[in-house]
């Protein structure tokens, strides 16, 4: 017997008559929580487990809490025939709307053992639903293979999973002196990444080079007024900040920026947000640098104020350090929610911020260190009751000059990356970040 090996997290549907094994398997494989099960849904909903008035009643319910396990990125198992074509369909969609893979299981146990199992449970399911279930089965068995599952098991085998190494890539661009048009420039790029499969697109938010990038006189574009052109020359990625400092901007000026750009890129706006660290050019500018205290202060307001910004109404605001009579903002971001993503990595105080607070962190370091930090943000949410896997796990990195960089990107996406932002060592050209379409093809599977 093949063992039933999956990613995780991961869809798993279960397809086969009542009798045939599937909530047996499902209980000596999985815990109580990742099975979503019909009948268990029509005893709660209806008179008993086999009460066939309730299952559109049972079925909404089940579908509504697999979408939401897999909003959270968690692995989920359906127990039910999952004979119906359209419900088959609907569940592969709701796993690639949510990124997730979906696999299916069939138990193509024979007629005679389901009826025997049939007759022994306290609430039998009709001989004539029985049969006509069989039929279906016999239809439905060989047309798994060809609908568009990541992975078709014949029979169910032992339960392994395995880390989810797909990896989604995202292209920053800090450096900006590109010779001739650098309007065109930017342009060709953005546009070679959205073809090359990359998924997010973002910008420092600096005024001078920083040292780790080049020297400070070299050219750098502002980040806002750049996101915002490159929201007109692209149609798919995300933008964003990586990340915005918090003692740049007035807070609500900066809600109301964000917005924008949500509305003018309908929807792909990412709240890249920090505490800010280069006093260099905060001296330059005239701007405050306050102490670290005082800044994370800053961003704990910002956090708090930028949701009320996008929201409704216009309530008043007075944070530690920030008050803002009316948190106002016409017109409100396309999105619901922006994403607002935290970018550091301080055990103490960073992480705890983005427990209790953002939709996805931004970590460097190699796999080790990513997992020892993960580690560090996952018991910071168990302390705030905070479900670790809402927080979606980027990472920066440079671009690999290794031949095959894609053990490196793997090792990341074990540990739980499910980002890499990546940059270039100089300004990139279109062809370059063409070429790294082979590495990003590698990890769409």
């Amino acid at each position: 017997m093949t063992d039933v090996t999956v990613p995780t997290p991961c869809l798993v549907v279960l397809v086969g008559v009542s009798g045939s094994g599937k909530s047996t398997w499902a209980a000596d494989n999985c815990a109580p929580g990742e099975v979503v099960s019909s009948d268990a849904l029509r005893e709660q909903v209806g008179q008993s487990a086999v009460d066939q008035k309730a299952s559109v009643d049972a079925f909404a319910v089940l579908e509504d809490i697999v979408q939401r396990r897999l909003a959270r990125r968690l692995f989920t198992v359906i127990d039910a025939t999952s004979l119906e074509d359209e419900s088959r369909a609907r569940y592969r969609e709701y796993a690639r709307a949510a990124g997730v893979p979906c696999v299916a299981v069939a138990f193509p146990t024979d007629a005679a053992t389901c009826k025997s199992r049939n007759r022994t449970r306290a609430f039998p399911v009709p001989g004539p639903v029985l049969t006509k279930q069989l039929k279906e089965f016999d239809r439905v068995h060989p047309l798994l293979a060809t609908e568009g599952y990541d992975a078709v098991f014949a029979e169910p085998g032992p339960l392994l999973r395995r880390a989810d190494t797909r990896l989604r890539f995202g292209l920053q661009l800090p450096r900006h002196g590109w010779e001739g048009s650098t309007a065109s420039a930017l342009r060709d790029v953005a546009v070679a990444a959205e073809e090359a499969g990359f998924d997010s697109l973002w910008l420092m938010d600096h005024f001078i080079q920083i040292p780790q990038a080049g020297r400070e006189w070299e050219d750098l574009l502002e980040c806002y007024t750049t996101l915002g052109y490159l929201a007109g020359v692209t149609s798919r990625v995300r933008l964003g900040a990586l990340v915005t400092g918090v003692t740049y901007r007035n807070v609500a000026l900066l809600g109301k920026m964000i917005a924008t750009l949500d509305v003018v890129s309908d929807g792909r706006a990412v709240a890249g947000l920090g505490a800010a660290w280069y006093e260099r050019e905060h001296t330059a500018y005239g701007f405050t640098f306050p102490p670290l205290r005082e800044r994370y202060a800053l961003l704990e307001d910002a956090l708090e104020l930028l949701p009320l910004m996008w929201g409704k109404g216009s309530p008043a605001f007075k944070g530690r350090v920030v008050e803002v009579p009316e948190a106002m903002c016409y017109p409100r971001p396309v999105q619901e929610r922006v994403p607002i993503l935290i970018g550091g990595s301080g055990e103490k105080k960073t992480l705890r911020l983005v427990a209790q607070y953002a939709d996805a962190c931004n970590l460097f370091g190699d796999a080790k260190t990513v997992a020892r930090k993960l580690a560090v943000l996952h018991a910071h949410c168990v302390d705030v009751g905070r479900d670790p896997s809402l927080v979606e796990v980027t990472h920066l990195g440079t671009v690999s000059s290794d031949a095959d960089p894609i053990p490196a990107y793997a090792q990341l996406a074990e540990v739980g990356v499910q980002t890499a932002i990546v940059n270039f060592r100089r300004e990139p050209a279109p062809a370059d970040v063409t070429s790294f379409g082979a590495v990003i093809s590698g990890f769409a599977h």
